[in-house]
C-alpha cells in the first residue's frame, strides 16, 4: 500500500477535503499528520485546541484514509521552553542549544520527560478510541541532527544514576574502566564527569558507557510513550520513523516496543552527503538516482530491526538539506517505491503531500507543488498505485545470506579506531555491496541472532562478542565470515585475557598478537589462489596451528580457515570481497549473478525484481522463457523488470 504525510495545519482548512478526495483518487491509503504540531495543538499553556485537529482526522478518514498521527514530542513549543529552559540539550562543547528549529530537547530532562508523557496521554485518550486513526508514529526521527547524545547537568546527573545501576559500587567501575591509570580513580559516583572537554581523550571505557547510557535513554524515551498509546489504544499499531544510517543508538533495542520499524528514504541526499561512503565519481554517476545500493542497505537493515516495517518518507523529488540537491531521474520515484515492495515493504509513504512555500523546507519538492498543481512525483506514485491495483505482492522469504550488524560496534570504533580510516560503516558498506553485487539477497540480524536458516553469514566486525552471538556462530550450519577486529575487546573495552579474538578462539584457533592501521597510500600485497590483491587501512599479525588461505608479502597468514569458519586478518576492500565470497558462495551452492554496473536484483517470494540505476537499457539476468510480471527482458533506463521464478 501507498502513503503520504500530509500537514493540515499547514493549509486553508477549505482545501482539506480536495486534498483528501485527491490522496484517495491517486491510490494512497495511509496518511500521517500531526508530528510537528504542539504549538497548535497547545498554543499557550493548558489551552487546547483540538477543533482543527478533530475536523483533520475527520475530514482525512471519511475520504477513505487510514490516519498515522505522530506525537508532537519533537518540537516542544517556546512557551515550554522559555518555562524551563532545562529541557534544552547541550552540545559537545557544553553549550544549551537553542529554540528555533527542531529536536531541542535532551532525553534526560526530567520536566521534559513529564512533558511528553502529558502531551502523549492527552492525544492518545482522546484519539486512542478513534475509528479513522489507524496507528501510532512516536516522535519523529530520533537522533537526527545530532541529538542522541546530550552534555548538559540534566544528562550528567541522570549518567551518573545510570553507572551506579550498572556497577552497583564504585569499586567495580574502577576495576572494569581501569582507573587506575593516569590515576583516574574515583571514590564516588557523585565525582564522575561526563568524558566530553577533556584535555585529551577521555578513557574510552568512560565513553562507551556514555554512549550506552545514551543510547538507553532514546529507548526509554520512546517505551514511555508506546506504554500510554498501548494504554490507551491497544489495538492500534505503534510505528517510529528511523533515518539513514544513524548508529549513534541500538534500533534494534529501541524496537522491542515497536510493532513496526519505519524509515526515510531519501536515496539522492543520502548518496551526496555520504551517509553510506561514495567515492566523487559515484557520486557524480548517481546524482539522478542514488546509489544503486543506499536504499536496498536501509531497507534490509530495518527490516532487520523489525519484521514489520514501512518506508515512512520517500523522496518524491529534490530535497532541500544536501550539499547539492539535483532531481530524480524520470522514472525513479516509481523505482524507489518498488524496490522498497520488494525489499519486503508494507508501505511506502511519499513526502509530502504539498510543498510547503515557507521556513526551513521551502526548496522540499512533494507530490503537489505550492500552487496546488501535481508535481512529478505525483504521476509516479500514480504509476505505481495503478500497477499494484493489479498485481498481488507475494510474502517475503529469509534471504540465504546474513550480515551481522551492530550498533555498539560503530561506537567502539568511533571511540577507539586505532587508525583514522577504520570506520565500522564503511567496513559494512564493503561487504554489502560485495554481496549485491553477486545478485545475493541479504538479510540483517543483530548479533545473537538465530542463524540456522543461513547458508552464508558475513560478520563485518563484532569487537565485544558475548555468549549469545558466539553460541550462534557456534550452532550456525552455513559458512561464517569474520571480519577483522571480531573479538577485540572486553564488554569494558579491553584487551581480552587470552588475546583477540577472545573467545572466538573456541571455534577459530587463532591469535592476534600485534595489530597495525596505515595511512592512505601505504599498502601490502595479499595473495590469494594466485592473485595479488593490494591491502591497506589495517592488517593483523596471527599466530596459529592452521595454515593460512591467504598470505601477506611478508608471508604472514591474511585468511584463515577452519571447518566453515573464516578469519579475515585485514581491512577487506569491495573488490576483494566480491571475489571471495563469490568463491564462498559457489562453494556452498548459492546462486551466484554476478551483475553489471547499477543493475541490482532482489527476490520477493517467487518475484525477481531486476532495478536499472543507468541511463542505458540492461538485460535482465532471467532464465530462458521466464514469465514476466512487470516490464520485459530489456530493463530500460530508470526503469525495473520483475519476473516469476519457477
Amino acid at each position: 500500500m501507498l502513503g503520504v504525510c500530509y500537514y493540515p495545519e499547514h493549509w486553508p482548512r477549505e482545501r482539506w477535503a480536495e486534498d483528501a478526495r485527491r490522496m484517495r483518487a491517486l491510490g494512497l491509503t495511509y496518511v500521517r499528520i500531526g508530528e510537528f504540531a504542539w504549538s497548535a495543538i497547545e498554543p499557550d499553556p493548558g489551552r487546547f485546541t483540538w477543533d482543527w485537529l478533530d475536523a483533520a482526522i475527520e475530514t482525512l478518514g471519511e475520504a477513505g484514509l487510514k490516519v498515522v498521527l505522530g506525537t508532537p514530542t519533537a518540537t516542544p513549543p517556546k512557551w515550554l521552553i522559555d518555562q524551563h529552559p532545562d529541557i534544552l540539550a547541550y552540545d559537545i562543547q557544553g553549550r544549551p542549544r537553542k529554540f528555533g528549529s527542531r529536536r531541542h530537547y535532551s532525553f534526560s530532562s526530567r520536566v521534559y520527560l513529564e512533558e511528553a508523557r502529558r502531551i502523549v496521554t492527552l492525544l492518545a485518550q482522546r484519539y486512542g478510541p478513534n475509528p479513522f486513526v489507524a496507528g501510532w508514529q512516536t516522535d519523529n526521527e530520533y537522533g537526527c541532527h545530532d541529538t542522541t547524545r546530550s552534555y548538559g547537568p540534566e544528562d550528567l546527573r541522570a549518567f551518573r544514576l545510570w553507572l551506579q545501576a550498572r556497577y552497583g559500587s564504585i569499586e567495580a567501575l574502577n576495576q572494569a574502566w581501569g582507573n587506575v591509570f593516569w590515576s583516574m580513580t574515583y571514590r564516588a559516583f557523585g565525582e564522575i564527569d561526563l568524558p566530553n572537554q577533556t584535555v585529551t581523550e577521555a578513557n574510552p571505557a568512560h565513553w562507551l558507557d556514555f554512549y550506552r547510557f545514551s543510547s538507553d535513554q532514546v529507548a526509554a524515551f520512546n517505551r514511555m510513550q508506546a506504554e500510554i498509546l498501548r494504554q490507551y489504544a491497544p489495538e492500534k499499531f505503534i510505528v517510529h520513523n528511523f533515518m539513514g544510517y544513524t548508529p549513534d543508538f541500538d534500533h534494534f533495542k529501541l524496537a522491542q516496543d515497536l510493532d513496526i520499524a519505519g524509515w526515510d528514504s531519501y536515496p539522492l541526499g543520502f548518496t551526496d552527503m555520504d551517509v553510506l561512503p561514495c567515492t566523487a565519481e559515484e557520486k557524480l554517476r548517481y546524482a539522478h538516482t542514488g546509489h544503486p545500493d543506499m536504499a536496498a542497505f536501509h531497507h534490509d537493515l530495518y527490516r532487520g530491526v523489525k519484521p514489520r516495517w514501512w518506508v515512512m518518507e520517500q523522496q518524491p523529488g529534490p530535497v532541500n538539506w544536501a550539499h547539492h540537491n539535483p532531481s530524480p531521474a524520470p522514472g525513479m520515484v516509481r523505482l524507489w517505491t518498488w524496490e522498497a515492495l520488494a525489499h519486503g515493504a508494507e508501505v511506502v509513504s511519499y513526502f509530502r503531500w504539498r510543498q510547503f512555500p515557507q521556513a526551513q523546507e521551502q526548496f522540499h519538492a512533494g507530490l503537489n507543488r505550492p500552487d496546488f498543481e501535481p508535481d512529478l512525483g505525483f504521476f509516479e506514485a500514480q504509476q505505481v498505485a495503478q500497477e499494484l491495483s493489479r498485481l498481488s505482492l507475494p510474502q517475503s522469504s529469509p534471504a540465504p545470506v546474513a550480515l551481522v550488524f551492530d550498533y555498539e560496534a560503530d561506537w567502539v570504533f568511533r571511540i577507539q579506531p586505532q587508525g583514522q580510516e577504520f570506520v565500522y560503516r564503511d567496513l559494512v558498506w564493503h561487504f554489502y555491496q560485495a554481496l549485491r553485487s553477486l545478485g545475493l539477497d541479504v538479510d540483517v540480524v543483530p548479533p545473537g541472532a538465530d542463524l540456522h536458516p543461513y547458508r552464508l553469514v558475513v560478520v563485518p566486525s563484532l569487537p565485544i562478542l558475548r555468549k549469545a552471538a558466539l553460541q550462534a556462530f557456534k550452532e550456525a550450519p552455513g559458512a561464517v565470515v569474520f571480519g577483522p577486529r571480531t573479538g577485540s575487546k572486553t564488554e569494558a573495552l579491553g584487551i581480552p585475557a587470552q588475546l583477540p579474538p577472545g573467545a572466538l578462539q573456541a571455534l577459530l584457533p587463532l591469535k592476534v598478537t600485534r595489530v597495525e592501521s596505515w595511512r592512505p597510500g601505504l599498502s601490502e600485497t595479499l595473495t590469494w589462489q594466485g592473485q595479488s590483491w593490494p591491502v591497506g587501512v589495517w592488517k593483523e599479525w596471527i599466530e596459529s596451528s592452521l595454515t593460512p588461505v591467504a598470505t601477506f608479502a611478508d608471508g604472514r597468514g591474511a585468511i584463515y580457515q577452519h571447518h566453515h569458519r573464516h578469519y579475515l586478518a585485514f581491512w577487506p576492500g569491495r573488490e576483494f570481497l566480491q571475489s571471495y565470497l563469490a568463491e564462498v558462495a559457489q562453494s556452498l551452492g548459492l546462486p551466484i549473478q554476478p551483475l553489471p554496473e547499477g543493475l541490482r536484483m532482489r527476490r520477493r517470494g517467487p518475484w525477481v525484481f531486476a532495478f536499472n540505476y543507468t541511463d542505458r537499457p540492461q538485460t535482465a539476468p532471467t532464465p530462458q522463457g521466464a514469465r514476466f510480471v512487470l516490464g520485459g527482458p530489456t530493463v530500460a533506463p530508470y526503469d525495473l523488470s520483475i519476473w516469476v521464478e519457477e
